[in-house]
């Protein structure tokens, strides 16, 4: 391939130049000229009937000339040229305003650019061998680099070659024949560069392998350089050249015996003909090996077609027992679909229940364990069922204020009230608290301690006797646990605790959260505590039935419904001194002990 910078002497020699070595063409200083002679197989050149059509319509196409007129005519007709023109002045634009400058700017333009291609085309041929993609709007022209080796030889071998170039400028609607080059490679000028050089009118440049060639510039070759003179060369002397005739001798020899010796044994195996036996036995057990490996291929492919088989008979089992398994479940989500919408809607309404039972039990518990202010005491300072409770804090002006057993009964109350909330909140205690009035512990099984002492992890809830510093120590650890109690039931019900050391306020916090609401509370339902000891009488005297073997069963039992409490004049055991009756209750047969747990949300 050529580029703008190319070797100062050719490499082929001017016989040598074919059609072969041509790779591209260039066209420089377009400039519109009439048109000159066309041939009639001009036609193919445009590639397809619609151009034919233009340029026919165009009369641009005269069929009255043809290829082998063009060569008739000469290689290098100069007349085809356009003469040469005047330089045009531009002193008239000169007072012109600016807008004129650019029109006339503008209409120069576009008279000296213009769309062209090119085709090539050798005597051998009618039609055109190459034609090239179109460049738009332009002067000056680089065309895309071709191949034509691999053409057939009349045409690659060729050198003379007729380019013919077709324009069309941009008012113009239709294409025009604008030049036609008879060029004879073998009469081409090597030009080496297209830098720094003035083109003539419509100049064409051919690439070739070697380098740019030209016809409208003389030829620039470099001088060739001297060569250097070589030092004479040692010749060989007899001696060497007798060895190397004796040698040539000798292998001329070898070469007549090798011929010899083949000769001889060709003629021996034609007059003894060899023995095919052995041949035949190297057959055979070649063959025996070829079938002894094919059974062996064919007992493994068999194997392996009857694991398949095997494989995909279970696969149809797994499928159609996957498939029976889930047209069952498909059936049972059908078959359950009520009975789940009915059991979220119980499981809705269970939880509105639970929660409407939660805010009564908490309101009554509030009711049973009053917590409210000290009169005249400091901010939040309380006191349960009118016992005051400082605010884990026990000093000596705490001990001066309260009772050491008022102090301790108001703990045992509210670890009572801590104890009952962990049932009906559903949070277990960390600390288990054993609620025992004025005498209540909690128990601390979390943190390390000595296993050889199991009840040093029972905190007294009460001050000791004696006025001890250990005593008074753990049972300021265990009032600190029992708060710690009352933080995790408020954090179960999302509640933050400001300050822990707060034990009745917290309590009155989480019992006023757990009460509220704007739904209506849910009463009690009859039954309760009697109810309870009627099931369980009910229950003991089937036992006794069944053992003795006898009872009414149309008679009325003890503890039925038809008899709700037993009464001692009776003689069934519950009397005032049985420990168990129902007469601490009163004897108003009206009152009932309901608490959660007995008789409460039984359907």
């Amino acid at each position: 391939m050529s580029t703008l910078s190319e070797p100062r002497r050719p490499r082929l020699l001017p016989q040598n130049r074919k059609l072969r070595h041509l790779k591209g063409l260039s066209l420089r200083n377009l400039t519109f000229a009439p048109a000159t002679s066309h041939t009639a197989d001009d036609a193919a050149v445009l590639g397809s009937p619609s151009k034919l059509v233009k340029l026919r319509d165009a009369g641009h196409l005269h069929p009255s000339r043809s290829s082998d007129s063009l060569l008739r005519d000469g290689l290098r007709a100069e007349k085809r040229r356009p003469p040469a023109q005047p330089r045009r002045t531009s002193l008239s634009l000169s007072h012109a305003s600016p807008s004129v400058r650019q029109k006339k700017l503008e209409s120069l333009l576009e008279a000296s650019v213009g769309d062209v291609f090119f085709s090539l085309h050798v005597p051998e041929s009618t039609a055109p061998i190459y034609i090239s993609e179109v460049r738009s709007r332009s002067a000056n022209f680089n065309f895309q680099f071709f191949d034509l080796s691999a053409e057939e030889s009349p045409v690659s071998r060729s050198c003379i070659v007729s380019i013919r170039v077709w324009a069309k400028r941009p008012q113009q609607p239709s294409w025009v024949f604008l030049l036609q080059e008879l060029i004879d490679l073998r009469r081409l000028n090597f030009v080496g560069t297209l830098m720094d050089r003035r083109f003539p009118p419509n100049a064409v440049i051919l690439h070739l392998e070697d380098g740019v060639y030209s016809l409208d510039f003389p030829p620039r070759t470099a001088d060739p350089k001297q060569a250097r003179q070589a030092p004479p060369a040692a010749t060989s002397s007899y001696r060497a050249l007798m060895k190397l005739a004796n040698l040539d001798s000798l292998i001329r020899d070898a070469v007549d015996t090798q011929h010899a010796v083949t000769r001889q044994i060709n003629q021996i195996l034609e007059e003894s003909p060899g023995d095919p036996a052995p041949f035949a036995a190297q057959q055979v057990s070649l063959a025996d090996k070829l079938v002894a490996t094919q059974q062996r291929a064919n007992k493994t492919a068999r194997k392996r077609r009857d694991e398949l088989l095997d494989s995909l008979r279970s696969r149809r089992e797994a499928i159609s027992s996957g498939r029976r398994a889930q047209a069952a479940a498909q059936q049972d989500i059908a078959n359950n679909r009520e009975k789940l919408a009915a059991s979220a809607e119980l499981l809705r309404k269970t939880g509105q229940q639970i929660r409407g039972q939660r805010r009564r039990i908490c309101s009554e518990l509030s009711d049973m364990f009053p917590i409210a202010t000290v009169p005249d005491a400091p901010p939040l300072a309380f006191q349960i069922r009118n016992l005051p409770l400082p605010n884990s804090t026990y000093d000596a002006a705490t001990a001066r204020a309260v009772n050491e057993d008022v102090l301790s009964a108001a703990l045992g109350l509210a670890a009572m009230l801590t104890w009952h909330l962990q049932f009906y909140l559903s949070c277990p205690l960390p600390y288990p608290l054993s609620p025992c009035g004025s005498r209540s512990y909690v128990r601390d099984d979390i943190s390390h301690m000595p296993r050889r002492q199991p009840r040093r992890r029972q905190f007294p809830l009460y001050l000791p006797r004696g006025g001890s510093t250990v005593a008074q120590w753990r049972f300021e650890y265990g009032w600190f646990l029992l708060n710690k109690n009352i933080e995790a039931l408020c954090a179960s019900q999302g509640l933050k605790v400001v300050d822990i050391r707060h034990s009745l306020p917290n309590l009155k916090y989480l019992l006023y959260v757990c009460s509220a609401g704007t739904d209506e509370v849910p009463g009690r339902k009859k039954g309760g505590v009697r109810g309870l000891w009627a099931g369980r009488l009910k229950s003991r005297v089937g036992a006794v039935a069944e053992a003795g073997g006898g009872g009414s069963a149309g008679g009325s039992r003890r503890g039925s419904a038809d008899g709700e409490v037993a009464s001692p004049e009776r003689g069934d055991g519950w009397g005032a001194d049985s420990g168990v009756g129902l007469l601490p209750f009163g004897d108003d047969a009206s009152f009932t002990l309901r608490t959660k747990g007995l008789r409460e949300n039984v359907a």
